[in-house]
């Protein structure tokens, strides 16, 4: 069975960018964007692994993790933050709130196949 991932960001670039790396992974991808979007696609599908960027409209990435990790369906998956931010006290609070990894931006599509891979499974 093919494996979903979800992306989570504001910005249309990027998620067109993780979509089309994964999809040519193998994976099946939905988009979401922002961390509202997300919340509902994540609690209203089976996914087997997040990516979400921090900083966006409406609900960002901490937030997103906070609501989904209280939520029943959000036991157990993997979320890696996939943003340009790199500040320690931040992967900290990250790790804190529930997230399994993190990405730093700009990518190199083989890294993110790689830790999609590892959170995942191919």
């Amino acid at each position: 069975m093919t494996k979903t991932i979800l992306t989570i960001d504001d910005s249309a670039s990027v998620r067109q960018m993780v979509s089309m790396t994964l999809t040519a992974a193998g994976y099946d991808v939905l988009q979401a964007e922002d961390g509202a979007d997300g919340l509902a696609k994540a609690t209203g599908n089976r996914v087997d692994a997040i990516l979400t960027d921090l900083n966006m409209p409406n609900m960002n990435g901490l937030e997103f993790i906070r609501a989904f990790r209280a939520h029943p369906s959000g036991q157990g998956v993997p979320i890696v933050f996939l943003t340009t931010e790199s500040d320690d006290g931040m992967k900290s609070e990250a790790k804190a709130a529930g997230a399994t990894g993190w990405i730093v931006k700009p990518f190199k599509q083989e890294q993110l196949v790689a830790v999609v891979k590892k959170v995942a499974g191919a």
